[in-house]
């Protein structure tokens, strides 16, 4: 599915537009400069219409600073679309950091790198509190790996722990985000082609990334639920558990064409997770090199 020499002529406007910048981002980074934190967002925003990517934003992203942003993961394209949405950084697996390009490009957007392993926990929260307290905003993927995009996994709560980190006195906000890559020309992509934009499992990087080139228009739905702290719980994962929910709410709705017009406020318990629908037959979802943490 797709056309050749569309994805062709997409990678070629792609890198002639990221290999430049690279560079510049490298000495903004190196020096400190406020440019550092901009530019990437100035990036993924050229990197839409080279994609053929349509994001269609639900709710409002807070006005707090610093905020640790959680969401379900998809495909490495969510760092795209949240990145032209978002000022900060992501939150990444450090086996992300040896891949050839894409590592470099997320050390150049200050990845914080983290290792998946119960002995590293403490450092690994450290690491995203000390982004925090620096004043940094981060985006993690607390379901830990991608998955078909059909469906929202549990969230880890351990993963929660930056959510005690406290910024001027006080706790830092947490705001959800639900994103699900709703229409393809228009039309309403159903549980079978979904999976053409979700990467995980066994599936190789460039030749899904080469299908994606060769798509049409595509509409991405992000939706900005309300932000919590972890004052508004009794526990870490009483926290995540919440905001699994509302995540996995605003899969479902934009996944079926619908808008979620009404949540319910902060700290209080949302309906309940709808049905998730089994996993792709393609590959196992939680087995892949996902950019999660």
């Amino acid at each position: 599915m797709g056309s050749p020499l569309l994805a062709l002529t997409r990678l070629v406007i792609y890198l002639s537009i990221t290999l430049p910048l690279m560079p510049v981002q490298a000495l903004a980074v190196a020096f400190n400069m406020r440019l550092a934190r901009s530019l990437p967002v100035f990036y993924h925003r050229r990197c839409l219409p080279i994609l053929g990517f349509q994001v269609q934003t639900e709710g409002e992203r807070t006005t707090d600073q610093p905020v640790l942003y959680v969401c379900n993961h998809t495909s490495y394209l969510d760092i795209i679309v949240l990145g032209s949405l978002i000022p900060g950084s992501f939150v990444a697996k450090s086996e992300v950091k040896s891949w050839p390009f894409f590592g470099w490009l997320a050390q150049l957007q200050r990845t914080v790198f983290v290792i998946r392993r119960g002995s590293k926990a403490g450092k690994q929260r450290d690491s995203i509190a000390e982004r925090l307290q620096e004043g940094g905003n981060l985006v993690l993927f607390p379901e830990g790996t991608s998955n078909d995009g059909n469906r929202t996994l549990p969230f880890k709560s351990a993963l929660f722990a930056a959510a005690d980190t406290q910024v001027n006195g006080k706790k830092v906000s947490v705001q959800p985000i639900s994103i699900s890559y709703a229409r393809l020309n228009g039309i309403p992509v159903g549980r079978t082609l979904r999976p053409l934009f979700a990467w995980y499992g066994d599936m190789d990087l460039a030749p899904h990334l080469w299908r994606v080139l060769g798509l049409g228009a595509v509409t991405v739905v992000v939706h900005f639920h309300p932000p919590v702290t972890l004052d508004d719980f009794a526990s870490r994962k009483d926290m995540a558990e919440y905001c699994q929910r509302q995540v996995a709410l605003g899969v479902a709705a934009a996944n079926a064409g619908r808008t979620m017009t009404a949540l319910p406020a902060p700290g209080a318990t949302p309906p309940e997770t709808p049905p998730q629908p089994p996993a792709e037959p393609h590959a196992e979802a939680g087995t892949g090199s996902s950019k999660a943490a």
